[in-house]
């Protein structure tokens, strides 16, 4: 009775079926796409260019074009421009000044070069912009007050400044002083752990507070660089600009002269509204 328990042998016939099975060829990995993966710090490359083409899409279809079908560049195909311009949130004094002075020089401008004497005027207003290099002070305390509303990329920014300093062989504190978010505190502490930095943190605590024990560490201990996070605000809240500012007169009192930079994180896209944030 117990033979119902035992390995049933295949016939001759199913073992020849086993025998002939053809094998399933292993697959190989395929290779993956870098054009569309990430680097170390977050950024789509792919992602990159395609806001890039889409700007490039917007020029050569709304502004270029207008001087396509002309011979002579007219008072109408400026004015419909500068509209296109103001429209494409480019601002007011910035589309007017570009106008005037294309308007200025519409006689010895063909409309066919009108793309190579945007991309010129575009690039001088970028050359007047001033240095990008953030100011560093040898041989004493550098803060660095980063604000934004939520969402910006603030924590992300510190992480990275923290390993760049790092790297520049400096010795980097970071102080969480966002406090309101959910796991802020966590998620800033994972990018000064990956950075290879230290960090000031109070869970729930004001953040004024939280900023003033990082600077007595960091004087304490001659830090060269603090970085300070803050909750995300927009410029309208009464209450979040004044703990903003609180925390503003806690660096002016505990370490006076040693603010390098505010850094304002705003979103590429914010446009004209950026200005109103700073």
């Amino acid at each position: 009775m117990f033979n119902i328990f035992k390995k049933k042998q295949p016939t001759e016939q199913e073992a020849s079926v086993i025998k002939e099975a053809p094998t399933v060829p292993e697959e190989k990995p395929q290779q993956e796409d870098t054009s569309s993966q990430q680097s170390g710090w977050g950024i789509s490359f792919s992602g990159l260019k395609e806001v890039i083409s889409k700007t490039n899409e917007f020029f050569s279809q709304n502004v270029l074009s207008l001087g396509a079908d002309k011979e002579v560049i007219d008072d109408d195909m400026l004015d419909e421009m500068e509209e296109r311009l103001i429209r494409a949130d480019l601002g007011v004094d910035t589309a007017t000044s570009i106008i005037d002075r294309l308007r200025d020089n519409k006689n010895s401008i063909s409309p066919a070069r009108i793309g190579e004497y945007l991309k010129n005027e575009f690039n001088e207003i970028l050359d007047k912009a001033g240095s990008a290099q953030l100011r560093i002070t040898e041989g004493q305390l550098n803060t660095f007050l980063i604000t934004g509303v939520n969402g910006s990329g603030k924590t992300t920014l510190i992480g990275k400044l923290a390993y760049k300093f790092r790297t520049q062989g400096k010795k980097v504190l970071v102080a969480a002083g966002d406090t309101f978010r959910a796991a802020a505190e966590e998620q800033l502490e994972i990018w000064a752990n990956r950075a290879g930095v230290d960090i000031v943190r109070q869970d729930g605590a004001d953040p004024a507070s939280v900023v003033f024990d990082a600077i007595k560490k960091a004087k304490n201990e001659n830090y060269d660089i603090l970085l300070i996070d803050t909750a995300g605000r927009l410029q309208n809240k009464y209450n979040l600009m004044e703990e903003l500012r609180k925390i503003r007169k806690v660096i002016d009192r505990e370490a006076p002269c040693t603010i390098s930079e505010s850094i304002l994180v705003i979103d590429a896209t914010t446009g004209q509204n950026g200005l109103k944030q700073a």
